[in-house]
């Protein structure tokens, strides 16, 4: 072969090689994915803006006391000879509690009789209660000596049952105009009560003031006993409102904006003025939306303004 046969094969591979119909793996690594522009955006869910009945409370706590309470004396010094009563029993006014035997009666009483049969003498006082109520606290029993003024028992007064609500001072603009309040025991049941006295002290620490409710319930409840008390601060009975997870803001909390679907596939940031907010639900004062706008419910964090998405169907 000599060296024009060798330089004419040299020339006709490198032709083949170029040849334009065979494609180059360069080229075809530049070839797009039909799926690439689908599978970059984000999918969502939407929503539309409701128009619902929002009310804006605040739940705080009350708990039933015994206003006034009497106090049984004894009125002598002597020894109890019986006690007709225990805690947690009712008594009604004039009802008989305690007897007392004074000291004197019981050193020369057997004596009088001996000496003479004819006289009554028994030394024995009867101590009364002087108000209706249950006992709370019983100081003595049968059998003990006690000085005259000596404490035997208290009477809680049944009239004097009440809740006093525990009222941050900040919050008096939203009660004490309000005549009846609901109240909701531990057990579900709930009671009517009335807005009564305003106590003249607020507690130091927790900055609180007393309010008292009075109440009038079916049965007897116990004293102590914690109640809730939800009071109405705002009611907006036709809000524009949105899921609170449609509702974005940023790190400090000072901005809110939403994510409003544009068209089939674009969503954009529209900034948003919050209103009353309950557990699931947030009212949007501004802007005022139409009912055929979409917005963003899932997948909406974090996308940017003008973001590429794909709308999943709602379940």
């Amino acid at each position: 072969m000599n060296k024009y046969t060798l330089i004419l094969s040299l020339l006709f591979l490198a032709a083949c090689g170029s040849h334009p119909d065979a494609p180059s793996g360069t080229d075809a690594d530049k070839k797009e994915d039909p799926n690439a522009d689908s599978l970059a955006r984000t999918p969502v869910t939407v929503v539309s803006v409701d128009h619902d009945a929002l009310n804006d409370s605040i739940e705080l706590n009350a708990v039933s006391a015994f206003l006034q309470k009497s106090y049984v004396k004894a009125n002598a010094n002597g020894y109890l000879q019986s006690a007709d009563v225990y805690p947690g029993k009712y008594v009604q006014v004039g009802q008989p509690l305690f007897s007392l035997k004074t000291k004197e009666a019981q050193t020369i009483g057997n004596s009088l009789k001996i000496l003479d049969s004819t006289l009554n003498f028994s030394g024995v006082n009867l101590i009364k209660a002087n108000q209706h109520g249950y006992i709370t606290q019983l100081n003595h029993q049968s059998g003990d000596y006690v000085q005259d003024g000596e404490q035997l028992a208290v009477i809680s007064d049944q009239n004097s049952f009440v809740f006093l609500l525990d009222l941050p001072y900040e919050l008096r603009p939203y009660v004490l105009n309000k005549g009846t309040v609901q109240l909701v025991l531990p057990d579900g049941e709930r009671l009517s009560g009335r807005l009564g006295a305003v106590m003249p002290t607020v507690d130091s620490a927790s900055q609180t003031q007393s309010v008292v409710i009075k109440v009038t319930p079916p049965h007897a409840i116990p004293e102590n006993l914690i109640a809730k008390v939800k009071v109405l601060k705002t009611a907006h009975s036709n809000a524009q409102s949105l899921p609170k997870s449609a509702v974005l803001t940023n790190d400090t909390e000072s901005d809110f904006w939403v994510m409003k679907l544009m068209d089939s596939a674009t969503a954009v940031k529209v900034p948003v003025t919050k209103g009353i907010e309950t557990k699931d639900r947030v009212e949007i004062l501004s802007p005022s939306f139409s009912p055929s706008d979409r917005i963003l419910v899932t997948g909406n964090y974090g996308l940017p303004d003008t973001a590429k998405i794909k709308v999943a169907p709602n379940n």
